[in-house]
């Protein structure tokens, strides 16, 4: 058996011959979702969503270990719990790999650059959901981050203008705290503006 290797995140190819894609660190630390700012920004292109929410996203789900050897032990632990950089849930994971013909299997969210690229199509699919008048209360992207952590109909009943339970508001809050560190790191810089305050209302491009 090789070394497995504790103080620092490996590198492996990207799968389409670009950039190498760094594996998430085994040890708490050193772990930086810009790691993946290449992967970010082909998969949101590709899935015609917005780069610095999908990198956002990846800054408010790094709250625990994403190395792939935990997420095994994880897994064996609970085998409902959500999997890889992007924490997406098999249930999630089963409707976009039906939606879009994707090649992998749940357990493939270990793989950083195959995450990413799910959660890109999970985006663009609850972007396609999302009515196009909406409370103004919230950019679209903030709903569509707020449909990522709590679902599909949740986040159309926040469009509505049903208030969001606290957990909701904590996922909110951080995202607007990592919008310019997500910006920056996929060189949207100032272009990509930032959440609105919740009593302005400001459509986001895509």
């Amino acid at each position: 058996m090789g070394e497995v290797r504790t103080t620092a995140p490996g590198k492996q190819p990207a799968a389409d011959g670009g950039d190498t894609v760094r594996t998430p660190p085994l040890l708490p630390g050193g772990y930086d979702p810009a790691d993946y700012a290449g992967p970010v920004v082909r998969a949101a292109r590709d899935a015609g969503v917005s780069p610095v929410l999908l990198m956002a996203v990846l800054h408010n789900e790094a709250y625990k270990p994403h190395h792939p050897i935990l997420e095994r032990l994880w897994q064996w632990w609970k085998p409902g719990a959500s999997f890889g950089v992007v924490n997406m849930h098999r249930a999630t994971f089963e409707r976009v790999r039906r939606a879009h013909g994707l090649p992998g299997r749940w357990e493939d969210l270990r793989d950083p650059e195959f995450a990413v690229r799910a959660a890109a199509l999970h985006l663009q699919d609850l972007d396609r959901s999302l009515p196009q008048r909406y409370t103004r209360r919230y950019r679209r992207d903030e709903l569509l981050a707020l449909g990522y952590n709590t679902g599909e109909r949740n986040m159309r009943a926040f469009a509505r203008g049903v208030p969001p339970g606290p957990m909701a508001r904590s996922y909110l809050r951080r995202l607007r705290d990592h919008w310019h560190r997500a910006a920056r790191a996929v060189g949207a810089g100032e272009e990509a503006g930032g959440p609105a305050p919740a009593d302005r209302s400001v459509r986001s491009g895509q």
